[in-house]
């Protein structure tokens, strides 16, 4: 399944093969069809399927409230209620299919958001090819003083250096480790007549987490929504982030409207605690304002002064 093998042949087959349909399908999105989307040094995502488009989510909508107009400007602003309302089941009316190559530490975080359909590349089955992520220099980073679960200040020259030596010498050694445990030759004869291979499901439990593998994942746009507003958020970790970054100029490119609403009312927009409204309140109606005063933690008090770019103090 990498890239230049016959999957390439059959993928340019399916983009040039083209379909009459009465459904409705979106040009945008049909430009990009089976075509994969670098992600890292050696991942992608590909769209495979697709169905639905903003006209979906306000047709789903108006099954309640009738028929009513079919103004563009109207259909936007029920698209915004709806995202700002948080109605799910209009967004649940499309659906999207990916196929998604990933270094499997990504996909063991991926793989959390459960609202999704996905099969998995079997290592069980197939031999796993050498291919493992190794972080760009500027993306290696120290342990976060601040932040147990982040990054922190950017690892450099010799120290970085050491640090993706060591990644590749692992890498590399635990792959020959692999090929040699599974004694398999090209023709799947064994490469060493005189021994026998390990179980393909036994062997590559000597692969490390950087090593890719491949899904395809089927979601509906709701949750589609919800994977992005945690993966394409700054705090998310970098490797999801690049690939939650290039699944939203897809929903840009599939539904533009929706994507409008989604940045303005989910990602880009900032959700208030009641005690944080009541401190947002005061400071509107003049009152000095401490993070004593406001009852709210000293996390949640630099996250409301970060929102409102106000100093903590």
């Amino acid at each position: 399944m990498a890239s230049g093998t016959d999957d390439d042949r059959e993928i340019a087959a399916l983009r040039a093969e083209l379909s009459q349909t009465r459904r409705s399908t979106v040009p945008a999105l049909e430009e990009i069809l089976y075509t994969a989307m670098p992600v890292l040094d050696r991942g992608f995502i590909r769209v495979v399927d697709y169905m639905g488009n903003d006209g979906a989510v306000v047709q789903a909508a108006r099954v309640s409230y009738g028929r009513g107009t079919r103004k563009v400007s109207e259909d936007r602003g029920l698209i915004h209620y709806l995202m700002r309302h948080r109605h799910s089941t209009p967004f649940e009316m499309c659906e999207i299919k990916f196929h998604v190559k990933l270094p499997i530490f990504v996909a063991r975080q991926w793989i959390r958001h459960r609202t999704a359909n996905v099969n998995e590349y079997s290592a069980r089955y197939s031999i796993l090819d050498r291919e493992f992520y190794l972080p760009a220099p500027a993306d290696l980073a120290a342990q976060s003083a601040a932040n147990r679960q982040g990054r922190g200040e950017i690892v450099e020259g010799a120290e970085a250096a050491h640090v993706l030596d060591l990644l590749r010498e692992d890498s590399l050694r635990q792959y020959a480790h692999y090929t040699e445990m599974l004694n398999e030759g090209e023709d799947g004869a064994p490469a060493d007549p005189q021994r026998r291979g390990l179980a393909r499901e036994l062997a590559r439990m000597s692969l490390t987490l950087n090593f890719y593998t491949q899904w395809y994942w089927k979601i509906d746009l709701y949750n589609l929504m919800h994977f992005l507003s945690l993966r394409a958020d700054p705090h998310a970790q970098y490797e999801i982030r690049a690939y939650a970054e290039v699944m939203l100029d897809v929903l840009r490119r599939w539904l533009p409207v929706c994507h409008e609403a989604f940045l303005q009312h989910r990602l880009h927009a900032v959700t208030l605690s009641a005690a944080a409204l009541a401190a947002v309140k005061e400071m509107l109606a003049g009152k000095a304002v401490t993070q004593a005063s406001s009852g709210l933690s000293k996390r949640e008090w630099r996250e409301l002064c970060a929102a409102l770019g106000l100093p903590e103090a």
